[in-house]
């Protein structure tokens, strides 16, 4: 089967087909995902459906840079496999869609038919050992030389190490006083290349995504002057806006990977006997299963509301808040899901092996890459104090109720959000509005799901569910809470001392 001489309805099943035989027949996914890296065997025969032609563009032999289609493979993946999921999610946002967008037209042509006939990959190298989120004091840095560009440096934890054939690597250029300069570039290696290498130093052991090698790379590279990705205006602008098309990217690897937890927890319960009937009919359970088919709706509604909104098309660097709601929401859930499916498995969620226990590791550092959840939950609430600044308002209500990211999701909480915020708040507030924010911004777009169709009752559900929470998150933020750690707490800290 062509990809692109296929409908995408066919091209999806069919390979969703391929994965449920090759991850439940061929191969059995429980123990595969136990063993550090995929086999090549099994990897080359999922690349033969060629799932990254979903990102390729029409004129180089892919199916469109569609986002339906491309979270369309996300989801499919992630219902089997998350580690799959990210592999493919980080070939797209990070790798693809920049290259697509901001390469020269002479490098791409060979770079898709490698990705498309030799099944390549590709990533990204932002993060550095001693400058993890802080991006901006980055220290790999590149000069012009004849032809090209010299680039030297040192990054880790990036997915992919040691396995992608192509990177785009982050630096800064080198002036002529031997300082960085303030703006960030990216260029394009080819490892076929001798001169452009990445050397792995060391492989790291990561807990979870046992398929997917993370580790640290020492860069001596040079590149010639076309495998420079040229921004729109600035580098950092650029990155903003790639890192905010991935975390919007976020919600098509969670929708899959939700409703897996979804199925195996309704199937465990509908089955699970307990006295005269299933556990599915004991009111806790209830509650706990409705709230993962709450997160599947909200996935569901990020996923529309991002095909509407970051197709490379767009110049998404200003727009922060939809993508950090995004990511850390979405990822709040997966991780809540998987416990809440162990949770009701009894003694079986607790094995290695079981879906949900994989689940938990799997989807926690979804928590912490591409931005701590508590950093953009942060960025999201001083991005909303500093603009009622601006406008000179000071009640949240009011100024949600006139945001279009949250002014049907705010008349629910009015007598909630109905106060003052006068003055700055310290960081462990600000990390609290963030998360209020950012469900209402979910909230939203759960409610714009119903005029286009979607179930009314898993809305209305849905909806119930978000009430809970976000009632419960303002109790926080309004709370005084000023506990500090002590530092040296050993003395007078023995309980042996008190005991009888």
């Amino acid at each position: 089967m062509i990809a692109t001489e296929t409908s995408f309805a066919e091209f999806i099943k069919d390979f969703e087909d391929t994965l449920h035989h090759l991850f439940h027949e061929h191969e059995d996914i429980n123990k595969l995902s136990l063993e550090r890296g995929m086999p090549p065997s099994l990897l080359a025969k999922i690349m033969d459906k060629k799932p990254l032609s979903v990102a390729v563009p029409e004129q180089f032999g892919g199916r469109g840079t569609k986002v339906k289609e491309c979270f369309g493979i996300l989801s499919a993946a992630s219902y089997e496999s998350l580690s799959l999921s990210l592999i493919f999610g980080i070939n797209i946002a990070l790798f693809i869609e920049p290259v697509v967008k901001y390469a020269s037209e002479s490098v791409k042509a060979d770079v898709f038919k490698n990705f498309l006939s030799g099944q390549k990959m590709g990533g990204l190298m932002i993060t550095e050992p001693a400058y993890g989120s802080d991006a901006l004091n980055m220290k790999t840095s590149y000069k012009s030389v004849d032809n090209g560009y010299a680039i030297s440096g040192t990054k880790h934890w990036q997915g992919l190490t040691g396995m992608a054939d192509y990177w785009l690597i982050a630096c800064r250029k080198e002036l002529e006083s031997g300082e960085l300069g303030r703006d960030i570039d990216f260029f394009i290696a080819d490892s076929k290349i001798e001169k452009q290498k990445v050397v792995v130093k060391e492989y790291y052991d990561n807990l979870g995504l046992y398929m997917i090698p993370y580790g640290l790379n020492k860069l001596d590279l040079f590149v010639p002057e076309d495998h420079k990705l040229e921004p729109e205006s600035t580098g950092i602008k650029m990155m903003l806006d790639i890192l905010h098309r991935s975390r919007m990217q976020f919600p098509g690897m969670a929708r899959g990977f939700i409703k897996r937890m979804l199925d195996e927890a309704i199937k465990h319960c509908s089955n699970r006997v307990v006295g005269a009937g299933s556990l599915l009919e004991m009111d806790q359970i209830q509650y706990q299963l409705a709230r993962i088919q709450s997160a599947f709706t909200v996935s569901s509604a990020m996923c529309v509301r991002s095909c509407d909104i970051s197709g490379i098309e767009h110049q998404l660097a200003a727009s922060g808040i939809e993508a950090n709601s995004m990511k850390a929401v979405v990822t709040d859930l997966m991780q809540e899901a998987s416990h809440l499916l162990v949770q009701v498995s009894g003694a079986n969620g607790y094995r290695t092996s079981h879906i949900g226990g994989r689940g938990i590791k799997d989807s926690r550092p979804f928590q912490i890459f591409e931005g701590s959840n508590e950093m953009l939950y942060s960025q999201i609430a001083e991005a909303v104090t500093r603009h009622m600044k601006k406008l000179k308002q000071g009640n949240l209500f009011t100024y949600l109720s006139e945001l279009n990211l949250t002014k049907a999701a705010s008349l629910y909480f009015k007598d909630k959000l109905n106060f003052q915020i006068d003055e700055a708040l310290v960081q462990r507030k600000l990390v609290d509005l963030g998360r209020v924010i950012a469900r209402l911004v979910s909230l939203e777009y759960v409610l714009d799901l119903e005029p286009r169709g979607f179930r009314k009752d898993l809305i209305e559900n849905c909806v119930d569910v978000m009430k809970v929470d976000i009632n419960a998150l303002v109790g926080s933020f309004r709370f005084p809470n000023k506990v500090n750690v002590v530092r040296d707490y050993q003395e007078g800290s023995n309980w042996m001392d008190f005991a009888l």
